[in-house]
């Protein structure tokens, strides 16, 4: 027993005999560090721990010791025993240490812990150890943070009262027609029968009873008479207790009702929308606006600007706006209530009038409902325009006048590489506000017309940037061209883009990149952003280091790439590994493929052993080790476990890409197959990919899937990087030769490729597949026309077993096509051969009707491209200076220019009758 100290006070006496509620404690690390600091006598020794740890980033050695909740305190108790105190609610003042020294030590894993672990195992079918053995950072990591939360969580839900847990459980909402049997003929009036759960209750002989309530009787009034009536007719002497006490569960299923809401909001759940329409009389000024879709129980929010396609300065003075509320029920719409409203008065718009004939009346009145008390509600905010009132102008005094106005929306809706004449940048300086106010996508051209040799303009325009409405990120690129080298203007884009999603930054981070050359510091705005966003997240940092780390052997962006990747790299210490496990996997497979391209020998028997040299280089201790478990470059959500060495091969084409195949090491069984290249430059793949990427991102957001496949393309460096290889796949040219008995009429073949969907595929299957062929073979072949990709042969035209059509290899862009002799390889503006018609007609020569749909799908396709052609121009102007083969100047991307709808269907014409004739169906 260690000695008594009579003469000193009681540390852990509540609030302190001395008054303070703060004590000295001493703690000691497992570094060896030892710390002294005060803590409150009344906190847990959990939040003690938080403190500690705050305290403990400030001293040596702190990342030594891990993480938070792999370790707790000891002490030494009041009975001189070694005491670990693994209850964290538990508070210090309870503890009541013999003195006030806490030594922190490793928690070592209890029984109760590795029984919960061995159910989760069981549960998610991978046993935790597994976990525990992977020697991945970002694993632990995540684990880690997890845990907390879930912890954290569970402490959150152990302080809810009952009530509250319920609602976080089971806050579902009942089904359509789950009160709809209790419905009375009697109109307004529902019956229910109430269950009582005996459990809860006492002495009950019987457990039902029927009511009959209002539809607008709310949830606690129901509670209140089913409570009455059961004490009434069960139990009149025993106290039944509170409300509170209380649940209703709609019988047979797990909802329950607690929300305080009539019951005819709780039978069925519509779905509200509100349309709007602008009139001046009976005539409609502009095409109506429609709200997004709510389905609410009670109130029905929107938050949602209805924009209508009229100018303010153009609606006349007696223009009214007109709202109707209806509920979608399978596809029909059902008006619930219409209200009118004068553009030209001020006054509140609350409620709507009965139900009309018409979705829109405009001869409606415009006052409001008397009767509130069972009348719709619907709140409108108007945006403000000034603080001063808008008045109607003077038709003598209009600024500028429709003239202008039709000439500046004709210069602003040009596309970006127009070019502008000075009485036109006159115009737009002119009448910049009205630029602002009516097309603020148009900031660049603005710009563009500043007289930046005068200082007046530019602190006018820098006023001007101060109050400019925020653009879309997709608009905001454009203003990171060498065309606005202004610092502020630039500052701008960057605060634009910053509500950029991460998957919309990784869209666009490509061009990103390669605008840095254009930034005049090396601490500008653009850097600082991507470094923020990177080290935020670890999908963006890791292409962001690859994008940056392929053009270090270019002298003229080497220093500002190294710094802003020196900088990543400090602030994200664990990646460091992780990237550098690649960099050495990708030396060792160069030098593979140098081992190949420096021995080769044309002869079989010579190609024999380079491959048998090559399987063995692979099987040495040291390739084996780099080129193991590393993150794919790829694709850094999935982890590359080994080399499968019999499996790999190498090319033989002129710079014998070398083909390998790894096993996945998070999917046993899979296997993942990249391609390495060295000596090609894949940037211009990779900028071509990219683009492919953005376009079914367009069509899908128009609810269009084309089922493209624009599978991964990396530079690494210096004309090397890795593909993707597309699993399940084959070239045209090899289901050609597969089903011929002759080479040269392989390609003559126009059953080949129908035959061979038709035996990878069965029945429904085979539909579907044919399907997937005729809307992919859509997507691509409008995505070759746009962007001009030729060289397209069978060589490198791909089909999956599901039937996914895909192209690969893209080096010639932008309409330079091959030739020879003069005479040019693509003689019709769409890649659409004689067996790729077949298929699409179902092998029938007759089945127009299917060529047809396909058509369809291309206009379709096309039209969303043309919406957005800017964007497809700014991203190729983003890249001019990157040095690609085929996108050097302007005049490359002005082949985007060329297409007009009509053209399009001229050109897809062109091409069926060319393939018609010369390969006939029939």
């Amino acid at each position: 027993m260690p000695p008594a100290k009579t003469d000193q006070l009681d540390l852990w006496a509540e609030s302190g005999l001395d008054g303070d509620d703060q004590v000295m404690v001493d703690f000691l690390l497992p570094t060896g560090i030892y710390i002294q600091m005060e803590v409150p006598r009344e906190s847990t020794i959990q939040h003690i721990k938080l403190l500690l740890w705050k305290e403990a980033q400030t001293y040596p050695l702190f990342s030594l010791l891990g993480e938070m909740e792999g370790h707790m305190f000891e002490c030494v108790n009041q009975a001189a025993v070694h005491e670990e105190l693994e209850d964290g609610t538990r508070r210090l003042c309870d503890v009541r240490p013999f003195l006030p020294v806490l030594k922190l030590i490793t928690r070592n894993c209890g029984r109760a812990e590795r029984i919960l672990d061995s159910k989760i195992g069981v549960l998610i079918g991978k046993g935790l150890h597994e976990l525990d053995a992977l020697q991945d950072q970002e694993v632990k990591d995540f684990r880690s943070k997890m845990k907390q939360i879930s912890e954290e969580k569970m402490q959150r839900m152990q302080l809810m009262s009952w009530g509250e847990w319920l609602r976080s459980c089971y806050s579902m909402p009942l089904e359509a027609g789950s009160l709809e049997n209790l419905i009375d003929k009697h109109e307004g009036i529902i019956k229910i029968t109430m269950h009582y759960d005996q459990s809860q209750v006492s002495s009950v002989n019987l457990d039902t009873a029927s009511l009959k309530v209002s539809l607008h009787c709310t949830v606690t009034e129901l509670m209140d008479q089913a409570l009455k009536k059961w004490q009434t007719t069960h139990c009149p002497e025993e106290d039944i207790g509170f409300r509170s006490d209380y649940v209703l569960r709609v019988s047979g299923k797990l909802e329950f009702l607690f929300e305080d809401h009539p019951l005819n909001q709780c039978k069925v759940r519509y779905v509200i929308q509100v349309r709007a329409g602008l009139f001046h009389g009976t005539e409609l000024l502009c095409k109506t606006a429609v709200s997004s879709e709510s389905s609410s129980r009670s109130e029905h929010v929107w938050n949602k600007t209805l924009e209508f396609d009229i100018a303010v300065c153009d609606l006349p003075r007696m223009a009214r706006l007109c709202f109707a509320i209806y509920a979608v029920m399978d596809k029909v719409k059902k008006q619930r209530s219409t209200k009118n409203t004068h553009l030209n008065k001020y006054q509140t718009i609350r409620k709507a009038g009965k139900v009309l004939e018409e979705m829109l009346n405009p001869i409606g009145t415009i006052q409001t409902n008397p009767y509130t008390e069972n009348a719709t509600e619907l709140h409108i905010s108007f945006p403000e325009y000034s603080t001063q009132p808008v008045v109607f102008p003077a038709f003598d005094k209009g600024r500028g006048g429709k003239k202008f106005y039709i000439e500046l929306k004709e210069i602003m809706e040009r596309d970006p590489l127009s070019q502008l004449c000075e009485n036109e940048k006159d115009l737009i300086w002119t009448l910049r506000y009205d630029c602002r106010e009516n097309f603020p996508q148009s900031l660049p051209k603005l710009l563009l017309s500043v007289k930046w040799s005068k200082h007046e303009d530019m602190t006018q325009l820098q006023a001007l940037l101060q109050i400019w409405p925020k653009l879309s990120p997709r608009d905001a690129l454009e203003l990171l061209d060498f065309n606005y080298p202004d610092q502020y203007v630039r500052e701008f884009a960057v605060y634009c883009l910053r509500d950029m999603s991460d998957d919309e930054l990784l869209q666009y981070l490509l061009q990103l990149v390669q605008v840095l050359r254009y930034e005049p510091y090396y601490d500008c705005a653009l850097s600082r952003f991507l470094l923020e966003r990177a080290q935020s997240s670890r999908k963006i940092g890791h292409f962001l280091f690859w994008h940056l780390r392929s053009e270090m052997f270019m002298p003229a962006v080497s220093v500002h790439f190294a710094l802003i990747l020196e900088a990543y790299c400090r602030g994200c210490i664990p990646h460091i590994e992780v990237l550098k496990k690649q960099v050495e996997a990708l030396s060792k497979l160069k030098a593979v493929n140098e081992l190949i391209k420096f021995g080769t020998i044309k002869t079989k028997t010579k190609q024999a052993h380079l491959k048998e040299a090559m399987m063995t280089c692979l099987r040495q201790t040291g390739f084996i080790e780099t080129l193991s478990d590393l993150h794919s470059p790829l694709n850094p959500n999935i982890l590359l476990a080994g080399i499968n060495v019999e499996r790999c091969k190498y090319m033989n084409s002129k710079m014998k890409p070398l083909w390998i195949v790894y096993n996945n090491k998070l999917l046993e069984g899979d296997t993942v197959d990249i391609i390495f290249k060295n000596g090609d430059d894949l940037r211009q793949d990779m900028l071509t990919l990219q683009i492919l990427r953005l376009m079914d991102l367009l069509w899908k957001e128009a609810k269009l899937d084309l089922r493209i496949v624009p599978y991964g393309c990396l530079a690494t460096g210096d004309h090397s990087g890795l593909i993707e290889v597309v699993s399940s796949a084959d070239t045209i040219a090899n289901i050609q030769k597969t089903s011929s008995n002759m080479a040269a009429a392989a390609a003559f073949n126009k059953d080949a490729l129908l035959n061979w969907l038709k035996d990878k595929n069965s029945g429904d299957a085979l539909d579907k597949a044919i399907e997937e062929f005729t809307l992919s073979c859509a997507g691509y072949c409008v995505a070759t026309y746009v962007l001009g990709i030729g060289d397209r042969h069978s060589d490198n035209i791909m089909v999956r077993s599901t039937g996914q059509l895909f192209h690969i290899d893209f080096g010639h862009i932008l309409g330079n096509f091959k030739s020879k002799f003069g005479i040019k390889r693509e003689r019709v503006p769409f890649i659409l051969t004689h067996d790729f018609i077949h298929v699409i007609q179902q092998g029938k020569t007759s089945n127009t009707e299917k060529f047809g749909n396909f058509r369809q799908y291309c206009e379709e396709a096309y039209l969303i491209l043309r919406k957005n052609g800017n964007l497809f121009i700014t991203l190729f102007a983003l890249m001019l200076t990157a040095g690609l083969p085929e996108l050097t100047s302007v005049k490359d991307i002005q082949y985007l220019k060329k297409h007009k709808r009509y053209k399009l269907q001229s050109d897809l014409q062109i091409s069926w009758i060319f393939y018609i004739h010369k390969h006939p169906l029939t």
